[in-house]
């Protein structure tokens, strides 16, 4: 297991439990409680827990996990669910993407469509083949090398948690935008309540690129469905469709469609 993803891992046990002891996280991962010990070390020194006599506390009773740490979860199911979107969008579309692991990896599969590569090699003069509105950085970074794709960065302060840009300069861009499609990365998805983010300013911008959406797609890992987080981004009826993997139950799934919302699971 590589360190980020053993970090990853402690990190899911902290948020669950409040609490970890050493030999305990290191039954559960199958290393040595040595290696547990510097693990936490680390991450204290990074002050995303508390180091305590044998264990480690989360800083407090729920937490956002940098974005760097969440990249090894679910890894596979996010590629899956990053494909299957990026399969939604048409050549000349204008994509709102929020920030996020999951939707980086729509971003990563937009940029491989070869449809979208040959219509931007077809000369310069051209309409971009796909424009991509974005408020996360790392997102921007990595389509900025893809000319035929033209990228829109609000500006925006920066959260280091997400690397999304956030707060009214942020919003002020996207009133002044119109968008085909808005994928949204949330933090939670209930299909009663509709879409969490677990930061306030987080979820206002999101929200916003939603509503100025003709069709808007949450795409999300079934460890994020039937859940509440603490900001609200939107109503379940502003959600046009919902992609996530095969962890999703049966009845999850039909009380989504219940509530007018399609469902495909990859």
């Amino acid at each position: 297991m590589s360190r980020d993803a053993r970090w990853s891992a402690l990190l899911d046990l902290l948020a669950g439990q409040g609490r970890l002891e050493v030999d305990e996280a290191a039954v559960a991962l199958n290393v040595s409680a040595a290696t547990i010990r510097r693990d936490l070390d680390r991450l204290a020194e990074q002050r995303v827990l508390t180091r305590t006599r044998g264990g480690a506390v989360a800083n407090g009773v729920s937490y956002e996990l940098p974005l760097r740490y969440k990249t090894a979860r679910h890894a596979s199911q996010k590629q899956r669910i990053g494909q299957a979107v990026a399969a939604l969008v048409a050549v000349g579309d204008v994509v709102g993407l929020t920030g996020g692991t999951t939707t980086t990896e729509v971003a990563r599969a937009l940029a491989l469509r070869a449809d979208i590569a040959a219509e931007g090699a077809a000369g310069s003069d051209r309409q971009p083949a796909l424009t991509v509105v974005t408020n996360a950085l790392n997102i921007a970074g990595e389509l900025v090398v893809r000319p035929q794709i033209k990228i829109v960065v609000t500006g925006g302060v920066v959260r280091s948690q997400s690397y999304e840009l956030t707060g009214p300069l942020a919003r002020s861009v996207l009133q002044e935008v119109t968008l085909d499609l808005a994928v949204l990365g949330v933090g939670a998805l209930d299909p009663a309540l509709g879409a969490f983010a677990h930061d306030e300013d987080e979820a206002s911008v999101n929200r916003m690129l939603a509503e100025q959406a003709s069709r808007v797609v949450v795409a999300a890992d079934s460890s994020k469905i039937g859940r509440r987080a603490f900001a609200k981004v939107c109503a379940i009826g502003l959600v046009d469709v919902l992609v996530t993997d095969q962890g999703v139950s049966p009845d999850t799934v039909a009380r989504f469609e219940d509530a007018g919302v399609t469902v495909t699971a990859v």
